[in-house]
């Protein structure tokens, strides 16, 4: 099963709320979600890579809410759809930012060589979470939970006030969860140069 098969599975079978058809219609035929890459040059950074980061996210999130841990200590327990929503929709701000071009680089010879990259170009920047929920907004509501998962899911990595993140991951379980296994896949499960 391709990676964008495997996406729509899981929306289809999850989010069923009102308005999900049209975002799934959305990120199929009127936007560039199953091709744009993840990043411009770090994990995912290729065609399909946002998708497959996407799909990463939700399996280490679903693991992640499966602890013993996390269910009898933490207590926390978050409905199929509202861990497929998060994981599956946390970086459409991505949708539409990523040109293709060249950059060049040594060869093993010492030549200079063209090798294909992406550049980034944000035709639309209000911020990183923040658009993500904006846009996913404009198709179905969110809980306040969901939608402050998905703002906060870049954690302490962005450029906000670490004692807000803070607060969020406080009020919010799901916004650290979120954070936790994004960072999960874009550091192991994404970096090839871990191996």
């Amino acid at each position: 099963m391709s990676c964008k098969e495997e996406f729509i599975e899981i929306f289809k079978t999850y989010i069923t709320r009102d308005g999900a058809d049209k975002l799934l219609d959305y990120l199929e035929h009127k936007s560039d979600f199953f091709t744009a890459p993840a990043s411009a040059r770090y994990h995912g950074s290729y065609e399909g890579g946002l998708c497959e980061h996407s799909l990463n996210v939700y399996h280490c999130l679903v693991d992640y809410l499966q602890r013993e841990r996390v269910q009898e200590l933490y207590g926390l327990e978050y409905s199929d759809e509202s861990v497929a929503i998060v994981a599956l929709l946390h970086d459409l701000c991505k949708i539409g930012c990523y040109k293709r071009g060249t950059r060049n680089v040594k060869d093993e010879n010492g030549k200079w060589q063209a090798v294909p990259t992406y550049t980034f170009d944000d035709p639309l920047p209000y911020g990183h979470g923040e658009k993500s929920v904006y846009i996913t907004n404009g198709f179905i509501r969110l809980t306040r939970e969901e939608a402050m998962a998905i703002r906060w899911h870049m954690g302490f990595s962005g450029p906000e006030d670490s004692r807000t993140v803070g607060q969020a991951f406080q009020k919010y379980p799901l916004a650290f969860a979120l954070a936790t296994a994004d960072m999960e896949a874009s550091y192991f499960l994404e970096n090839e140069d871990r191996l």
